[in-house]
């Protein structure tokens, strides 16, 4: 049975009893957090500034 299934099964079965009917599926999951590479650039970014070297990308220096 996939979710879906059970979830309208759910709906069904709340509205026969008179209770209110089960959240969608997926409507209390949470934010996923930033992605991986987004992290680390950013972490790449804050070391820099930490120690004063500027940035680089594929060995060429950016502006920050």
């Amino acid at each position: 049975m996939s979710i879906t299934q059970q979830h309208i099964l759910d709906a069904y079965r709340s509205t026969q009893r008179g209770e209110p009917a089960p959240p969608a599926p997926g409507t209390a999951d949470r934010r996923p957090v930033r992605p991986r590479s987004s992290l680390a650039r950013t972490l790449t970014a804050w070391r820099a500034a930490l120690t004063r070297r500027p940035r680089t990308l594929a060995g060429r220096e950016t502006c920050s």
